[in-house]
């Protein structure tokens, strides 16, 4: 049997994962993290396995989402999550506006060999 130390999925199974993610962040939260249709609309433990082991890249997915959970990294927040706001006036004292100036470009003018 190999051990594999360095390798965080070992001897964890998809089962396990989805309940985990489930616990730990909500059908709501991971169908935003991973946009699926099996996390959205009627999410359930049983049609997520059936999903994620017909599809690779889904499980991909949810297998990072579960990398980045246990290690407790942050989680990309959903694009439509609100900005948290500053009090702070944005600093623009070194903001310098880009030249307009058109560039301009040297033709060569081509003359033929021979005329017509």
């Amino acid at each position: 049997m190999d051990n594999q130390p360095k390798n965080p999925l070992h001897g964890v199974t998809l089962e396990q994962i989805l309940v985990e993610l489930e616990q730990r962040l909500g059908w709501r939260t991971l169908g935003e993290q991973v946009k699926i249709k099996c996390f959205t609309d009627a999410p359930s433990i049983k049609s997520s396995l059936k999903f994620l082991r017909k599809t690779p890249w889904a499980r991909d997915k949810v297998e990072a989402l579960y990398i980045h959970t246990i290690n407790n990294k942050p989680i990309r927040r959903p694009k439509s999550a609100p900005r948290p706001t500053s009090d702070r006036a944005p600093d623009t004292s070194a903001f310098v506006w880009p030249s307009m100036k058109k560039k301009t470009i040297k033709r060569r003018v081509i003359t033929p060999f021979y005329s017509l």
